[in-house]
């Protein structure tokens, strides 16, 4: 039988008091506190570049029309029903999100060594893949670049994983800082697991290029390291979703071993259907099937057996010829739209003559940016212009219209001049 014996009170109530008496108020979660505020300003000219959500022109939530499509075909199918999927997900989405990630000609693929399971997006793709090396990896180290996306600790960490970090990006050069990384990873603890973002890095927008991806990975296999990639932009960054996915198919078919989570919140604009899959790519079929047996048994007290709505979504694009190149299409329109955007960013702030190199507007990839702003100018933005976005500089690209980008550029220009030495300005 299924059930979980309740624990024992650590205290008992009297006089009424609540069982919770004694629970802290918890701080809040900074990019959710800084949304509620930009909800609250009442400022028309306020811009939202914190959370990643790629916006429309008019500041909506883009909704692909290939999606708007398929979920009219899905409610149209009178014999559809919502039965229960399998606990690792839509049989046939497993099977094409795999390809997608490691390629229709992947060796992994074609000698049954890729294990792939639907999970409830990425965020816990990345919790069942940490989960499953908390209890069957014998390290329980993992490197995260620094910096990363800000959830990355917390769903890592909530395994009984062991956090360190490795350089990753160097804020004095606003580039990436590949020796630091290098260095790191060549004196890493033996069999450490180490997790990569496979293009589009968040919150930087500084990825390596194929050249470098190709020296990690011979000095990830030479250490015996276990990579970990959470891929959550394909097709964002070069508009290509194969280009994309160079990094993972590297390691994909060099015969060791990887896990990849991957997110369709971005790249097919479903954010809030959840939906995503981790697969692990393991030396033999005998090990891949071993290894999604004990994934089963991770997910079941976890949530049981991912949503189908999602997954329907998602497999009837992929597996339809037609569907499928309106979805790279508008992918494509995306990503050339981010590149449009950051290049008005960067010639606003040259033709205004805003001291500083901002040429790293240009050189950076996919949604994010970081900015080189530092707190205090973050700070005169929100507070001057009603401009919302990470303390540490980070900016959602694809959360900046055009022409909001004459608005944003002159309040950078405000907050650059403003924070100068007196001196400096006469």
């Amino acid at each position: 039988m299924e059930y979980l014996k309740p624990m024992e009170p650590t205290r008992i109530p009297s006089n009424g008091d609540s069982l919770f008496q004694d629970i802290t108020l918890a701080p809040d979660i900074p990019i959710y506190a800084t949304t509620a505020a930009y909800n609250k300003d009442p400022c028309p000219n306020k811009l939202h570049l914190g959370i990643g959500v790629y916006r429309t022109e008019e500041g909506k939530c883009h909704t692909f029309n290939v999606v708007k499509q398929v979920e009219q075909t899905l409610a149209n199918d009178l014999s559809a029903d919502k039965e229960y999927l399998p606990i690792t997900g839509m049989p046939e989405f497993n099977k094409l999100s795999a390809k997608l990630m490691f390629g229709s000609g992947s060796p992994a693929i074609k000698e049954s060594r890729v294990v792939t399971v639907q999970c409830v997006s990425g965020c816990l793709s990345l919790r069942v893949g940490a989960e499953f090396l908390a209890k069957h990896y014998h390290q329980h180290v993992v490197y995260l670049p620094e910096p990363t996306y800000g959830n990355h600790p917390n769903l890592i960490s909530a395994a009984g994983l062991t956090l360190k970090t490795y350089r990753y990006y160097d804020p004095k050069t606003l580039v990436l800082d590949f020796q630091g990384l290098l260095e790191d990873l060549g004196s890493a603890l033996t069999g450490a697991i180490v997790l990569f973002h496979a293009c589009g890095h968040n919150p930087t927008g500084v990825d390596p290029t194929c050249q470098q991806w190709e020296q990690i990975r011979q000095l990830v296999r030479q250490r015996g390291l276990l990579p970990f990639f959470d891929c959550a932009y394909q097709g964002l960054v070069s508009g290509n979703l194969d280009d994309d996915a160079q990094s993972i198919r590297m390691f994909g078919c060099d015969g060791g071993e990887c896990f990849v989570a991957q997110s369709y919140s971005k790249n097919m604009g479903l954010y809030g259907e959840r939906i995503g899959s981790l697969s692990i790519v393991c030396k033999t079929a005998d090990v891949a099937r071993r290894v999604e047996s004990q994934l089963k048994l991770i997910i079941r007290p976890l949530y049981s057996n991912p949503p189908i709505h999602g997954a329907a979504i998602v497999t009837a694009i992929l597996k339809d010829r037609d569907l499928y190149q309106k979805w790279t299409n508008e992918l494509k329109a995306m990503r050339d739209r981010l590149v449009q955007v950051r290049r008005q960013l960067y010639d606003s702030l040259c033709n205004k003559g805003t001291p500083g190199d901002w040429s790293h507007f240009i050189k950076q990839v996919g949604m994010y940016s970081f900015t080189g702003l530092n707190k205090d100018q973050v700070d005169f933005l929100t507070r001057e212009y009603h401009i919302y976005m990470s303390s540490d500089g980070r900016i959602n690209i694809g959360g900046l219209s055009s022409k909001a980008v004459p608005y944003f550029a002159d309040a950078i220009h405000d907050a650059v001049i403003s924070s100068l030495p007196s001196s400096t300005l006469a």
